[in-house]
Order: C-alpha cells, then sequence, then structure tokens
C-alpha cells in the first residue's frame, strides 16, 4: 500500500510533490510518508499496517499559519461523517471529510487539494496578467 500511495505522489503529483522521506516501519510496512511539497512545507501520510486505516496531514505552518489534516481518529462524533473529518485551518476547525476511504484515490484527493492551495497563491504570469 505504501509504495502505492508513494507512485501516485511522485508519478501523478510531480508538480506539486518534490521528494519522499520513509520513516516509521513495522515489518515490510511503511507507516509514514513524508511528501515534500514544492513551496517547502510537507504533507505527512500516516498508514495503518493493513492500509486500512490512513491519516493525510499537511502542516505548512512555516508557510501559511495553519493546519490541514484529513483523519478517522474517534473523535468529534458531532460531525456527520464521523469517525472521519477534516481539520480546516487549525486543530480545533474540524469540519465533514469528504476524503475517500481507499488510500489511494485519498491521496490524489488531498494533493488535489494542495495542488489549488499552491495555484491559488502562486503569482500571476505576464502572460496570465496581459490576458486579464
Amino acid at each position: 500500500m505504501d509504495a502505492a500511495v508513494e507512485g501516485i505522489a511522485l508519478a501523478e503529483c510531480a508538480d506539486v510533490v518534490t521528494g519522499v522521506n520513509r520513516s516509521g516501519r513495522r515489518a515490510a510496512a511503511v507507516l509514514k510518508l513524508r511528501l515534500l511539497i514544492r513551496d517547502g512545507s510537507f504533507v505527512d501520510v500516516w498508514l495503518s499496517a493493513t492500509g486500512a486505516d490512513y491519516a493525510d496531514d499537511g502542516e505548512p505552518r512555516a508557510q501559511r499559519g495553519g493546519l490541514h489534516r484529513h483523519d478517522k481518529a474517534a473523535e468529534h462524533p458531532h460531525v456527520a461523517t464521523w469517525p472521519k473529518h477534516f481539520h480546516n485551518g487549525a486543530e480545533a476547525i474540524v469540519e465533514e471529510s469528504s476524503i475517500p476511504d481507499d488510500p489511494e484515490a485519498a491521496i490524489r484527493y488531498f494533493l488535489g487539494l494542495v495542488r489549488d492551495q499552491l495555484a491559488a497563491r502562486r503569482p500571476p504570469t505576464p502572460a496570465t496578467a496581459d490576458a486579464q
């Protein structure tokens, strides 16, 4: 499972992900992948040994002062998608999570959000500025 998630990050999201660090091995499984993002931030992907549970955790605090995490910890029972929930910008801001249950689909979804955030912060290029 970890190899598939890493492959998706590097192959399908090369415009966003610049590298991967692996840690937390248990048997043959990598339990944490740190995806290095082109703006200097990172996304931690936590996988259970079976791949059944995961959390995608972007901590771009140095760049934007926020935290974005989808996880399935059995907390926040008031959220309609419990146990799945989304920390949107801060630990205390908890919302429903629409991230897919499959870790491979989830990494595509989460890195799509990262891609959108990076694009929103990108200054216009001369060609785009002229078109406006």
